[in-house]
C-alpha cells in the first residue's frame, strides 16, 4: 500500500468553473464590457444592489470621490514651500488620500458599469474645471500659473 496506509486521498483541485459558479450564487457574473443598468456591483460585495435610489447614491458617491481626488491634486498643500519636517509630513497624507481616492474610482469603474464611468469621468471634469482650469481663477493679476500636467 505504498506507506501509506490509513490516509486519505488528496481533495481534487477545485475547478476553473467553481468560481463562476460562486458568482452565480452571489449576484451574477463579472461583466468584462460595459454595460448600462442598475444591478451591479461596485467597490462592496452587494452594493448597491438593485435598488435604483441606492444605484443612484452610489453614482453620486463616485462622482464626489473623483471630484474631492481632483481637488487634492490641485489645492495648496502640495506646492512646494520652505523645507520643514511638518510640512512633508502634511503633505505625504494628503498625497496618499489623494492616491487613496484615486484607485478606489478605478475600482469601481472596473465594474464595467456604463452610469459608474460617466459619474467618475464627470466628478474629474467637474473637479478639474472649478479647481484647476482658469475658468475660476483670478486673472487680472500678473502671475502666470499653468496648469500642471500629470503626465
Amino acid at each position: 500500500m505504498n506507506g501509506m496506509s490509513g490516509s486519505s486521498p488528496a481533495a481534487p483541485a477545485p475547478s476553473p468553473s467553481s468560481f463562476f459558479q460562486h458568482r452565480r450564487r452571489h449576484g451574477g457574473m463579472m461583466h468584462m464590457t460595459f454595460f448600462w443598468g442598475k444591478n451591479t456591483e461596485v467597490l462592496f460585495d452587494g452594493w448597491p444592489g438593485t435598488s435604483l435610489k441606492m444605484y443612484w447614491v452610489c453614482l453620486a458617491a463616485i462622482f464626489a470621490l473623483s471630484a474631492v481626488s481632483e481637488w487634492l491634486s490641485r489645492c495648496g498643500f502640495m506646492k512646494s514651500g520652505p523645507a520643514s519636517f511638518g510640512g512633508g509630513l502634511v503633505q505625504t497624507l494628503v498625497y496618499t488620500v489623494r492616491a487613496g481616492l484615486s484607485y478606489l474610482v478605478m475600482l469601481a469603474v472596473m465594474s464595467f458599469n456604463g452610469g459608474v464611468f460617466l459619474a467618475a469621468m464627470a466628478g474629474f471634469g467637474l473637479g478639474f474645471m472649478i479647481f484647476g482650469s482658469r475658468a475660476f481663477r483670478n486673472t487680472s493679476s500678473n502671475s502666470h500659473t499653468e496648469v500642471q500636467s500629470h503626465c
